[in-house]
């Protein structure tokens, strides 16, 4: 998933997010009529969901409270909303059980500059993760989230991470590759990660658009190939800057795949021996330190390529659901069971085990 694939552009949401005051009205105005996640009950037995099923780390389910902030925050056209913007539960309990989804890890990933106002930032992310923890309480056998911060303020960011994980029950925080151009290894972030490393707290990374907005020379979406080179980018600065080094208890996923770092790893690891990348040992503790969601997708292709530099219990299940379509999640579900690169023992691993060792809060939800 991208925002950046919503119908309005990076100038109209900075205008938006200027708006300090009637954020602050559209945050109480949801917060005041989304008691309530959907307007749809569930049976007992259908949202418990398959007890023994899939767990999607990278899933984008908006509650109606989100979708209703984003489209008065000006980051979804109400008349043209992207293919993300959905809320239909049905339509995502629907799409979860047909492909054996247990759960779902639900995560907003909103660009940091649509938070440039601190008003904005604090109303609109309180809002997103008091919707998300609303979602969990009332489904927590079928949903999970990483908490949104505002990385454009860091201070605020750490005191919006403590609340999400210590009084929310978030599973992790999301954290978008950079934010007024720095990325996550800028030493803005070392309040962020050094409270993160003290709670060994898991970070899904997502990319956003490459800093500046330029538009991606390819002449495609951002999200085709940009996204995929800002990833590689982001984790790459946080080797060569140290801050894995320095907080080794922060767990970091990488989304897509990784991007491009799995297919370049030699040519990374070439260029740290030959002094003009980072060095080779420092990347190689990394790779297998990082952890990687399947939402690329990678198989039948990359997963070779994916498997053989990173530790097989940092492999999750990722679908990207609802930025891939319900019959694009089927196909990459569908191809990800028929990849012979993966054994039975590495598709538990993937579609569940890896995923209850690395969260916690969500094994203990499931009673297992």
């Amino acid at each position: 998933m991208g925002m950046t694939r919503s119908a309005i552009s990076r100038r109209q949401a900075l205008q938006y997010a200027g708006l300090a005051a009637a954020a602050t009205t559209v945050a109480t105005t949801v917060a005041g009529t989304s008691s309530a996640v959907a307007s749809t009950e569930r049976s007992s037995s259908a949202a418990s969901g398959p007890r023994a099923g899939r767990i999607d780390t990278h899933f984008h389910f908006l509650t109606k409270g989100v979708y209703d902030w984003a489209v008065l925050a000006g980051v979804v056209d109400p008349d043209d909303p992207p293919a993300w913007a959905t809320y239909d539960l049905e339509r995502a309990f629907g799409v979860m059980d047909a492909n054996g989804i247990a759960v779902g890890v639900a995560s907003y990933p909103v660009p940091a500059f649509v938070f440039r106002s601190e008003e904005v930032a604090r109303t609109g992310v309180k809002l997103l993760n008091e919707e998300a923890a609303r979602l969990v309480r009332r489904f927590p056998r079928r949903f999970g989230f990483f908490a949104t911060v505002a990385l454009e303020h860091p201070a605020l960011a750490v005191d919006q991470a403590k609340y999400a994980l210590d009084e929310l029950g978030a599973d992790g925080v999301i954290l978008m590759t950079h934010a007024r151009g720095n990325y996550l290894g800028h030493p803005d972030f070392e309040p962020l990660f050094r409270e993160l490393d003290r709670r060994k707290a898991v970070v899904f990374t997502h990319p956003q658009g490459l800093p500046g907005d330029p538009g991606s020379p390819a002449g495609v979406d951002t999200a085709v190939l940009d996204f995929l080179y800002e990833t590689s980018t982001m984790a790459l600065n946080l080797i060569a800057s140290g801050t894995l080094d320095r907080y080794r208890n922060v767990k970091i996923i990488l989304s897509h795949g990784g991007g491009f770092l799995p297919y370049a790893a030699n040519r990374i690891r070439s260029a740290g021996a030959e002094g003009w990348g980072p060095d080779p040992e420092a990347f190689d503790r990394a790779m297998r330190r990082f952890y990687f969601d399947t939402a690329l997708p990678t198989s039948p292709n990359s997963i070779r390529t994916l498997a053989a530099v990173a530790d097989p219990s940092h492999l999750l299940l990722g679908t990207d659901w609802p930025a891939r379509t319900d019959d694009e999640v089927r196909d990459l579900v569908g191809a990800f069971d028929r990849d012979p690169a993966v054994d039975g023992r590495l598709r538990r691993r993937i579609n569940r085990e890896n995923a209850l060792d690395l969260l916690p809060t969500l094994r203990r939800r499931l009673g297992r």
